[in-house]
């Protein structure tokens, strides 16, 4: 089944045609420059690039798949959740061209996507399987059932992941988007000079919370700013990549052990974050695991992964008329 996808559900605008796990084209235009200057993302800002770069990157999609729109099985695009006015976007484009075609419009949950993304990287991976979700508003422990079946097993009580990480890099004076440079300047400290709570949520061993962390961090610097005090920021960046990542990593194998779950995969943005990918492939190693994690370029949002999972909701009739809506906020595990 070829697939053109849209994904449009925060600063990337991305196209792309898939079949199966396929990926025959993927053009994605990031707006980390436009938004820059404001410290994150703008959504009125995002919205109207959207609108601007579609149609275009619509064409060139086509055009590298060598495929005219008469070779298209099925629209896809993600519907929930994400910036709302983004999403409407790529909603009312896609339902635009599924019209137009008389193609099937197959809406996509963005974390469903995520996930998906294994499957490009990772041909042979099958569910079923647990799923660690990171990004900059999710941070979850999936069991993946099947292509359509999931269960939260754990997830944030406050802040995400990717927010932790943004805040401090924040606090640090580094730029946006700041999970990216606070990662790269993690690699220049030691973390091991600065000691940081390890937070944990009462009767919820699957459970993260990093509101607090975030909190500790933000304070270490504010303090030391106070006492004119120098504080090493490389250190700083160190220490809170590291006690993320053994939280993260810690956790999701907990859930691996007691769930019998023998294959874990990474998902979403802040799974390219180098000291999360070298722990999980560490422990997993150690334990007889099998881990699948995407390359760094399959991490962020990109239309690929939305072509992939689309065919596995087309295949259990998760399919949508042109009433389909938008959604800030769903659950993975909404159908």
């Amino acid at each position: 089944m070829k697939v053109l996808a849209f994904e449009t559900s925060c600063d990337e605008t991305s196209c792309a045609v898939t079949s199966d796990r396929e990926v025959l084209s993927l053009y994605t235009i990031s707006q980390i420059d436009r938004h820059e200057i404001f410290g994150g993302v703008v959504p009125e800002i995002a919205s109207r690039l959207h609108v601007e770069c579609i149609v275009n990157l619509t064409r060139k999609a086509l055009e590298r798949a060598n495929l005219d729109w008469r070779g298209i099985d099925g629209i896809a695009v993600t519907f929930a959740p994400g910036l709302i006015g983004a999403l409407l976007v790529g909603v009312n484009f896609a339902k635009g061209v599924a019209l137009a075609l008389k193609k099937p419009l197959i809406p996509v949950h963005h974390i469903r996507a995520h996930i998906a993304a294994n499957y490009i990287a990772s041909p042979g991976l099958k569910p079923p399987f647990l799923a660690l979700v990171v990004s900059g508003g999710h941070t979850q422990i999936v069991g993946v059932r099947d292509y359509n079946k999931f269960e939260i097993i754990g997830r944030t009580r406050d802040d995400a992941a990717g927010e932790c990480f943004d805040k401090a890099a924040r606090a640090l004076g580094l730029p946006y988007p700041g999970g990216v440079h606070l990662d790269r300047l993690a690699e220049k400290g030691n973390a091991g000079n600065i000691r940081l709570p390890t937070p944990r949520v009462e009767n919820s061993p699957y459970d993260f919370s990093f509101s607090g962390l975030k909190t500790a961090m933000v304070n270490l610097i504010h303090n030391a700013k106070q006492k004119d005090e120098t504080v090493c920021s490389a250190d700083v960046a160190a220490a809170l990549r590291a006690k993320v990542a053994e939280i993260l990593t810690g956790r999701t194998l907990l859930a691996a052990e007691n769930f019998g779950y023998d294959t874990v995969v990474l998902a979403g943005g802040v799974s390219a974050n180098s000291e999360l990918r070298r722990r999980m492939k560490e422990e997993c190693e150690s334990r007889g695991i099998s881990l699948h994690i995407p390359p760094v370029e399959l991490c962020g949002d990109n239309a690929a992964m939305v072509g992939v999972q689309a065919g596995y909701e087309y295949a259990a009739g998760n399919m949508a008329d042109m009433s389909l809506n938008a959604a800030a906020t769903l659950p993975i595990d909404y159908v």
